[in-house]
């Protein structure tokens, strides 16, 4: 009985102390805002890579770590999740890097019911721009704590205070700085560290880390005008000033409750105001929370282990045609080899490979706790929201599926090669980057995204991972919805009627493919019986 009641002590304590150490957070930004190197300069000062080669500069061979799709390389786009884990200062920190393309939005936001926070980087030129609002309001329906970096402090850009004001104006969010920049462009210095209390000397390095960085007791150190000018000094000095008269003491509470989001300034590309987003993030980030499910809220220090299914991938590695499910565990401890309960399928399965990620590099790992995204290969049993658990049966709630807005036919250009595009086009879909609708007769394949970048990727995958020679025709659609009805003769009715623009998704659910908005009203008018579904939160069958 002791050493049953010491063995339950001690598993509960380590549970405890893996769970205290993690830290995972997304990376979220408008196209071009920096956010991907950003993520590469994090893993420069977490010892994670050694050295940073130059992002998005088609002069240069090299890719960003976390741009491992041969298309994202060729574009300079990051297109999919990544994932990415480095230990620093005794806390694991799970960066998820996410598309920055509209586009590709969806992927994006399925990714955020993954991650504890987030780090939101903004262009200090461009501001506040579409995108961002759009991801925010993702952030602010969950209430997730969000750190805002201000980048590309080093190119001219608009005025600080300014773009405070425009942060709290778009995003509907209370900011409070916790670092200031010293001038900007030509004349940019460096950044004081309002919460640390100490100054970091710009100095350009797209490879190394800033190693100047001065303690700073007290604004009126004759040190600081003699670092950065007595001009420099004494606006810094008068706009500190200003910041604590304007703006409340940093409340770490109201920053977790997703009220306030501290914000730091600096320049990813020059590792500049780098470290001490990353010191600070570490200090005042949220621990593994929990999620909500179709029965209880679960707790991560629940003993029975549970996760949920985010995204999937095929052909993480070009050189083996892998498909991987990227698990998130919201409770108790997963392990290697022991059988966890798939709950739609109502099947056990047991995982000899999960894997932990570095971009492309992948390690074969025993356990894995709260917080941590695990890579289980997978040859066709998940879908995206998906939940495994130690026999409890329950679905994690909230990994959100879009209506399509655009469709083309995808036609196949070498009959040789059917089974490749079929199983190519199944595999893709599964991601969850596009939904795929059959239409009657002759296997038609109606493809549906919510942006026209995702055909040409997906195009490109076919062709290349698959060996799949195809093309896509444009259809004049304007919405899909799934119908659903008690009625058997009102639903034998509208089959019979909308025949040629009726189609069958994956899972064998009966979908309607509009043409316009009137012949969509149209038709609800005349079959009252029957329900139109612009999303998967209805019930799908299994």
């Amino acid at each position: 009985m002791d050493s049953f009641f010491f063995n339950e002590l001690f598993t509960t304590m380590s549970n405890a102390d893996a769970i205290a150490k993690r830290r995972t957070f997304g990376i979220i930004a408008h196209p071009d805002a920096g956010k991907t190197t950003l993520t590469e300069k994090l893993l420069l000062f977490g010892g994670a890579i050694q050295t940073a080669g130059a992002v998005k500069n088609n002069k240069i061979k090299k890719t960003a770590t976390s741009d491992f799709m041969e298309i994202e390389k060729q574009r300079g786009i990051s297109v999919a999740t990544s994932v990415m884990a480095f230990e620093y200062r005794d806390k694991q920190v799970n960066i998820l890097d996410t598309p920055g393309h509209k586009d590709f939005a969806e992927d994006t936001y399925r990714t955020l019911t993954a991650v504890d926070s987030v780090i939101l980087v903004i262009d200090c030129a461009n501001g506040v721009e579409t995108q961002t609002e759009k991801l925010m309001e993702v952030c602010r329906m969950r209430n997730t704590p969000v750190i805002i970096f201000v980048n590309k402090m080093d190119r001219e850009g608009k005025d600080a205070f300014s773009l405070l004001d425009e942060l709290e104006e778009k995003l509907s969010l209370k900011v409070r700085p916790l670092t200031w920049p010293i001038g900007m462009g030509d004349r940019f210095k460096g950044v004081y560290n309002i919460y640390g209390k100490s100054l970091n000397l710009f100095q350009a390095s797209k490879t190394k880390r800033a190693e100047d960085v001065v303690s700073i007791d007290s604004l009126n150190d004759p040190l600081l005008d003699e670092l950065v000018t007595p001009q420099f000094g004494n606006e810094l000095r008068e706009e500190l000033d200003i910041i604590d008269g304007v703006y409340d003491p940093f409340d770490r509470n109201r920053y977790l409750n997703g009220e306030v989001a501290p914000v730091f300034f600096g320049s990813a590309v020059n590792n500049f105001g780098v470290q001490e987003l990353l010191d600070t993030f570490i200090d005042i980030s949220p621990s593994p929370i929990g999620r909500e499910s179709d029965s209880r809220f679960v707790e991560p220090d629940d003993k029975k282990f549970s996760g949920f299914v985010f995204k999937i991938h095929a052909n993480l590695d070009p050189k083996h045609r892998d498909r991987i499910a990227f698990l998130r565990i919201v409770s108790g401890k997963f392990e290697r080899n022991k059988f966890y309960h798939h709950v739609r399928l109502d099947k056990n399965f047991k995982f000899p490979n999960p894997t932990s990620f570095m971009a492309q590099e992948k390690s074969v790992i025993d356990e894995a706790f709260p917080g941590d995204v695990v890579g289980l290969y997978d040859t066709g049993n998940f879908k995206i929201g998906d939940t495994l658990t130690e026999g409890e049966d329950m679905m994690f709630k909230g990994i959100p599926s879009f209506s399509p807005e655009i469709f083309m036919e995808l036609e196949n250009l070498d009959p040789m090669k059917s089974k490749q595009l079929d199983k190519g086009i199944h595999q893709l879909t599964d991601e969850g980057v596009a939904q795929m609708f059959v239409m009657q007769p002759g296997n038609r394949k109606i493809v549906g995204t919510v942006g026209m970048l995702q055909f040409e990727v997906i195009q490109h995958r076919l062709i290349n991972e698959y060996g799949a020679n195809c093309r896509f025709t444009p259809k004049n659609y304007y919405k899909a919805c799934w119908l659903t009805s008690d009625s058997t003769q009102q639903l034998t009715d509208f089959t019979r009627a909308k025949a040629n623009y009726l189609a069958k998704d994956k899972d064998g659910n009966l979908v309607f493919l509009a043409e316009t908005q009137f012949l969509l009203t149209m038709a609800e008018q005349d079959y009252p019986e029957i329900e139109f579904h612009f999303t998967s939160e209805f019930k799908l069958k299994k």
